[in-house]
């Protein structure tokens, strides 16, 4: 948690009549009986998490949350509904929550603030207008958290660092130039009569001490400016001392008025994924979630992973035949899916899942997952496929081309061969795609080269982003996959706004390594305006076209 900001309301700031106290016990057990479901074993897909701005009816499950994440502060009081109220009144988009399986898990609420009038030195109730909230400003030029909450059965979801993620796109599409906060340092009690509170400061930033709210917010990039002294009375476990955070918004602009565009930075990451054997399906997720949690680091939007990357798993069942030996490891497609679902939701991002074979009525597909950070997922198949992938392992190909909705847009994915039929990122192109994801697994060079330059073309063709990754290493007891050849890319259209040779990055060859690239959208919508040449735009629409039979 950030601070306590409850005010300190007198017994009539709630309301008394049994009715109210009717309801208030009643959420209070829902959003318990809500809590303790979790402690059970939920499957990924029924595990749904929303982040999403506050309203009046969350109240009194907002209240029950707050009773159980300030369980530990003695004397601590809560928020009046009066108070949430008046703050979703005059600034609805600053005042955020998490709910997982409909409770309330987690709260942001912020201030918009001119913040000369108050500078450094200030106290909770100053900047808060004495919880009267008219402090205030649409044209500050802070976004001041005044309240930051997780209730204690969803820590370790990293609940609160995607609300401060969310915070800080609020930060930046405002064009304001800082977050500040005074920050508890709970810890401080314990260290007191031997530390002063600069000396526990750097310990904590040395990383020999641990205070679950200042270790929290330096890792979420916040610095500290100074010690403030009686901040919020009352705090003991701070002995009302604060540290004043601030998190410094790059994109600021001072001329600017408010910027209400959506996100234009994407971010990816591509995961290189070395083959090597795995004794077991745990092994295999722990490498799975060493890469999410690495890429999820640099907070990245997305993380891609090549195509049938669990193939180490056929180890097992060498003594089968290749097409026994996929049918049997396509049994772990489901609860790798579900593994993919648990870590999107629980490291905030849209993570595709390469690909895997999945066998439905005897038929066999290679298909592959989008699984969205907030924890919806969909499926999509490999459209065409090689020969060796009929022939060696009985494959069938799908029949849906489309794309999928994203909080960063539309995307298109694609598996390897079906990257070099221009026809299907055409057709994605003209859903509104703007970055199409290619999953693949090539042996030689030879292979490889065809992705790549299919997937170049193809950036050019469509005036989008393409992101290829794929596998090395070998598996010299898997039959059907003893070498690997990859370079995992990032490609652009080919025009001034974007590299000159239509590459924003690409990873060291035959390599296992991540590769982290940061793709700007609104660059394409100015290409397809205003472009040295319009590829979408020039097209002879009145003598050709092309138009899809399959599915939607």
């Amino acid at each position: 948690m950030l601070i306590l900001c409850f005010n300190n309301c007198e017994a009539s700031s709630f309301p008394e009549d049994a009715f109210f106290l009717h309801n208030f016990i009643w959420s209070w057990l829902s959003n318990r009986a809500a809590i303790i479901s979790m402690d059970k074993e939920i499957k990924s897909e029924d595990l749904k998490i929303e982040l999403r701005t506050l309203t009046g009816t969350d109240y009194l499950g907002l209240k029950a949350s707050m009773m159980e994440a300030y369980a530990e502060w003695e004397g601590a009081s809560f928020w009046g509904e009066t108070h949430i109220s008046k703050l979703i009144k005059i600034f609805p988009e600053g005042q955020i929550c998490i709910l997982v399986n409909g409770a309330i898990a987690g709260c942001a609420l912020s201030l918009i603030v001119n913040y000369d009038k108050f500078g450094d030195n200030h106290t909770y109730t100053q900047i808060t207008g004495n919880y009267s909230f008219s402090t205030h400003n649409p044209k500050g030029d802070v976004l001041y958290g005044i309240d930051f909450f997780v209730h204690p059965d969803f820590r370790g979801m990293r609940i609160g660092r995607r609300l401060y993620d969310a915070r800080k796109e609020i930060c930046e599409r405002l064009n304001l130039r800082a977050i500040i906060a005074g920050g508890r340092i709970p810890k401080y009690k314990d260290y007191a009569d031997k530390l002063t509170p600069k000396t526990y400061l750097e310990k904590v930033k040395g990383k020999e001490i641990h205070d679950p709210t200042l270790s929290f917010q330096l890792a979420n990039d916040f610095h500290v400016k100074k010690i403030l002294k009686g901040y919020l009375p009352g705090d003991t476990q701070s002995l009302e001392y604060a540290s004043l955070l601030e998190w410094n918004n790059i994109y600021y602009n001072e001329e600017a008025a408010h910027i209400n565009s959506k996100k234009s930075i994407i971010r990816l990451g591509l995961v290189q994924w070395q083959m090597r054997p795995f004794p077991s399906l745990e092994s295999l997720c722990e490498q799975i979630e060493f890469f999410v949690d690495v890429v999820s680091d640099y907070q990245s939007d997305f993380i891609l992973f090549p195509e049938l990357f669990n193939a180490p798993l056929m180890t097992a069942y060498n003594h089968l035949g290749g097409a026994d030996a996929m049918r049997e490891i396509s049994n772990f497609t489901i609860p790798l899916r579900d593994k993919f679902v648990e870590y999107a939701i629980s490291y905030n991002i849209n993570i595709i899942t390469g690909s895997m074979p999945y066998l439905e009525n005897g038929v066999l597909q290679n298909v592959g997952y989008l699984c969205r950070r907030d924890g919806s997922y969909e499926m999509y198949r490999k459209i065409h496929l090689t020969p060796s992938e009929q022939s060696a392992w009985g494959m069938v190909g799908g029949d849906a081309i489309t794309t999928y909705d994203t909080d960063c847009g539309k995307i298109g994915i694609l598996i390897c061969y079906d990257v070099e039929f221009p026809e299907l990122p055409r057709l994605l192109a003209e859903q509104g795609m703007q970055i199409l994801f290619v999953p693949f697994m090539t042996d030689t060079q030879n292979g490889y080269t065809r992705v790549r330059c299919c997937a170049q073309a193809r950036a050019i063709e469509n005036e989008c982003y393409v992101a290829i990754a794929g596998s090395v290493g070998n598996l010299p007891k898997v039959h059907n996959m003893d070498i690997q050849y990859a370079q995992s890319a990032v490609f652009t259209p080919s025009d001034f706004s974007f590299p000159s040779n239509g590459i924003k990055a690409e990873a060291t060859p035959n390599t296992e390594t991540t590769l982290i690239a940061d793709v700007d959208v609104d660059l394409l919508k100015e290409l397809h305006s205003f472009g040295a040449v319009r590829n979408l735009k020039d097209r002879r629409l009145d003598i050709y076209k092309i138009v899809s039979k399959g599915k939607k």
